[in-house]
């Protein structure tokens, strides 16, 4: 699973679901969020250090005027969004579903999204949902392998 958080809302972007992502697969992602014009108002793209999110997945960004920021090895506070997103899906919707294949994945993980950004309270943001907000945004990216809907820590699993 390949998504996009704006921090100014907590709003979650879903790009994507395959099992065995490779750089070409997050890249052609990265250039669909593009073409939907969800990066018009973003200044920066924080992602973690792995080989998936290569030289021309960052090109995609800096080529819309992003600053590409990687967090510092071994630091999962860095990426505290991100990492309770993952906790937030997990707890509330996964462990509760039986996934059966990657479309299923995709149709749950798009339903959750919806309910996430329309109707989920943010305590962070005085508990109004991510749709009401429009602070500047910050684009934070995660990749989770897999059609089961676990993740280590930072680094996503095979």
């Amino acid at each position: 699973m390949l998504f996009f958080i704006e921090l100014g809302s907590r709003r979650v972007h879903l790009a994507g679901c395959t099992t065995n992502p490779s750089g070409a697969w997050v890249t052609q992602q990265a250039r669909n969020l593009s073409i939907a014009g969800l990066l018009e108002r973003t200044r920066f793209l924080i992602h973690d250090h792995d080989s998936k999110f290569a030289a021309a997945f960052d090109e995609v960004f800096r080529s819309e005027g992003i600053k590409v920021i990687d967090t510092p090895i071994r630091a999962p506070q860095a990426n505290a969004y991100d990492e309770r997103f993952v906790h937030t899906v997990r707890a509330e919707c996964l462990d509760w579903v039986l996934i059966i294949g990657r479309r299923h994945l995709e149709t749950v993980l798009r339903i959750y999204t919806a309910h996430y950004n329309r109707e989920r309270p943010h305590r962070g943001l005085v508990t109004i949902s991510s749709s009401f907000c429009s602070l500047p945004t910050l684009a934070i990216t995660r990749a989770l392998p897999g059609t089961t809907a676990c993740a280590n820590s930072i680094k996503p699993f095979m």
